[in-house]
């Protein structure tokens, strides 16, 4: 893959950014057309989901489903929308494949989230697969791998992370 990591940390941030404004169809775009989006289980960061419960586990189809649900009023626990800040750290590549023309990303990420005055914080690492399709850098898989004891106190993820 011919792409700096300036390049890919603006990837990044542009699609934080997506998320914070509620632009989901948007963010969803970013994805391949084989893309996934993981949420594996708090703890088991590699677990098989067809033996364990994940927060998500959506193909291209389902994440941009989950992305045009959350933009419904009909979606009650989030409407109106919450307020997101998220924060990227430690932007790294860790795997350049020139044969597939894939790079492995990881960074820590920080997600903030305010919702009828309570404030739920959101942290972890996020691993990536990116690819160039049509010379433009897509996301084959974005895994979300939560750094918390549970869910407390939200409870829930009702947000894209």
């Amino acid at each position: 893959m011919k792409k700096s990591l300036q390049e890919i940390e603006d990837f990044l941030y542009h699609e934080a950014e997506l998320l914070d404004e509620w632009k989901l169809e948007e963010w969803a775009a970013l994805f391949s057309s084989e893309g996934m989006y993981l949420i594996p289980p708090i703890g088991n960061p590699n677990a098989d989901h067809n033996k364990s419960v994940y927060f998500a586990h959506d193909d291209r189809d389902r994440l941009e489903q989950r992305a045009k649900r959350l933009l419904k009023r009909e979606a009650h626990v989030e409407y109106p929308h919450s307020t997101t800040v998220r924060n990227l750290h430690n932007i790294r590549i860790k795997d350049l494949d020139e044969q597939s023309n894939s790079a492995t990303v990881r960074c820590n990420f920080t997600t903030y989230r305010t919702k009828r005055e309570k404030l739920d914080c959101y942290v972890g690492v996020l691993e990536y697969i990116l690819i160039l399709e049509n010379n433009e850098l897509k996301i084959k898989e974005k895994k979300v791998i939560l750094k918390l004891d549970s869910l407390r106190p939200q409870g829930k993820i009702s947000i894209i992370l």
